[in-house]
């Protein structure tokens, strides 16, 4: 039996929305059983911070310590969101891929890795990779490997992190499309893909790959006026100073501001 899943193409968008947009999302998941995959971009540079890592590391990474930062509520390190593309999807935890977290990475990356056979790049999923701890890690999430990330040629081109509650699941994440002066360090699929891959053309082939892997049933739509009123209030939330500057469990603390 097909599943419908809602389908969220947003334009661009400043940090602390977007961030306000996928817990508010992951709310509608675990009250209603329902799925929604969203694609999104960011209205300008923006670094986000993984849920537990220190705002003053951004100090350790001088090409982005001008732009915009935000802290978002999954963990991993830091992404330099510019020329890119986001992702997030929430999905239900009685729904199979809600069962298992390394089952939801591998899926989702699986179809990844299948559109990217459209340009003629050829990437996998990286595996057998040993666990190490935040400190022993670089500051920039896609100088980090773990197992699921997608790699093309040994270089990180796409990774994503996960946030459970009680009801569903939100995973969101990254693909780079071109290389940033901000964070010149990290090469994209401009170095795999001469001839350019448009975001219309990823999100155009990668929901066509989704569809046919999940057998889904798309519902393109927008935000109904609730979810906007309530992604409205949590964004308040997701640019304050305090939540920015904050880390670790006691954030929790915070989720009423």
């Amino acid at each position: 039996m097909s599943t419908a899943c809602r389908l969220l193409i947003d334009p661009p968008a400043p940090g602390a929305w977007n961030m306000a947009v996928d817990e508010v999302l992951l709310d509608w998941s675990a009250a209603t059983g329902g799925c929604c995959w969203r694609f999104y971009r960011w209205s300008e540079p923006t670094l986000s911070l993984g849920y537990f890592q220190e705002y003053h590391d951004r100090d350790s990474h001088p090409s982005s310590r001008r732009c915009a930062v935000v802290r978002r509520a999954s963990g991993g390190g830091a992404i330099l969101h510019d020329a890119e593309l986001t992702y997030s999807v929430v999905v239900p935890l009685a729904h199979p891929l809600g069962k298992r977290r390394e089952m939801l990475y591998h899926a989702v990356h699986a179809t990844l890795v299948e559109t990217l056979a459209a340009w003629n790049v050829r990437a996998v999923i990286c595996c057998g990779v040993e666990r190490k701890s935040p400190g022993e890690q670089p500051f920039l999430c896609f100088q980090r490997r773990a197992n699921g990330d997608v790699l093309v040629a040994g270089t990180k081109i796409a990774g994503s992190a996960q946030r459970r509650n009680r009801g569903s699941v939100l995973q969101h994440g990254s693909v780079l499309l071109r290389s940033s002066p901000l964070a010149p360090e990290l090469d994209s699929l401009s170095q795999f893909a001469p001839q350019g891959i448009h975001e219309g053309d990823m999100i155009r082939r990668w929901t066509e790959k989704l569809a046919e892997r999940f057998d889904l049933v798309w519902q393109e739509g927008h935000l109904v006026l609730e979810e906007q009123s309530k992604a409205t209030t949590l964004a308040v939330k997701y640019g304050s100073e305090e939540w920015v500057r904050y880390r670790g469990r006691n954030a929790q603390n915070l989720a009423s501001l």
